[in-house]
C-alpha cells in the first residue's frame, strides 16, 4: 500500500505567537513545529485568505527556518488590516511537501 500523502502532512504540528505594535506597525512572531517529514525549506505568512483559501506571500521568513522560527517585520496599513481580520496564514514547505507541509490561520 502506498502511503497517503495527506495522512503524511498531519504527523506536522506547529505553534505561532506573535505580537503586532499599532503604534510602530512592528510584527513580532516565534514559531515551533516538529514531526515534519523532512527539513523546512522555506515558511512565510501568506493573504488575504479566508481559512481553507490559498493567497500569495505577504511576508517571507528572512534567514533560518529551523524551529524555532524567530522574526519581525514592519507592516503597511492593508497587511496590517488583513492580519488584524484573521485572513492571514503562516505556511511551512519541505521538500517532500513543496506547496506546503503545514499551515495555520493566524489569529488573535
Amino acid at each position: 500500500m502506498r502511503p497517503n500523502k495527506y495522512l503524511e502532512r498531519k504527523k506536522g504540528t506547529g505553534t505561532l505567537q506573535g505580537t503586532y505594535d499599532t503604534a510602530s506597525k512592528q510584527l513580532s512572531y516565534t514559531v515551533n513545529y516538529s514531526g515534519l517529514s523532512g527539513n523546512a525549506t522555506a515558511a512565510h505568512f501568506h493573504g488575504p485568505a479566508d481559512t481553507g483559501k490559498t493567497a500569495g506571500v505577504v511576508v517571507p521568513v528572512q534567514g533560518s527556518v529551523a524551529s524555532p522560527v524567530k522574526g519581525s517585520t514592519t507592516l503597511t496599513d492593508a497587511q496590517a488590516a488583513d492580519l488584524m481580520a484573521g485572513k492571514w496564514y503562516f505556511n511551512i514547505h519541505t521538500e517532500a511537501n513543496k506547496p506546503g507541509e503545514i499551515r495555520g490561520q493566524v489569529t488573535k
